[in-house]
């Protein structure tokens, strides 16, 4: 009898495999890309008309966008359960 020995790899842990998947990666570069939209949309509309831009309408606007880009990959009917 000849026996072959059993290669066994050991897994990393559950965050490494968690980042590293495609769903995560595309999730993170969806919510970059919405909060930089999210940035343009700023300036594009109110940012010409207003002579001091605050900071925090700034970050609602690239809260928005990335808010937006996150539920583009995250909803439901992106993961075909529509």
């Amino acid at each position: 009898m000849e026996f072959k020995q059993l290669e066994i790899k050991q897994e990393s842990g559950w965050f490494k495999r968690t980042i590293r998947s495609k769903h995560t990666i595309r999730s993170i570069i969806y919510t970059v890309i919405g909060a930089i939209a999210g940035l343009i949309y700023f300036f594009l509309t109110k940012g010409k008309h207003v002579d001091i831009i605050v900071t925090g309408d700034i970050i609602k606007s690239m809260l928005v966008g990335g808010f937006i880009g996150f539920f583009i990959t995250n909803s439901p009917c992106a993961r075909n359960k529509c």
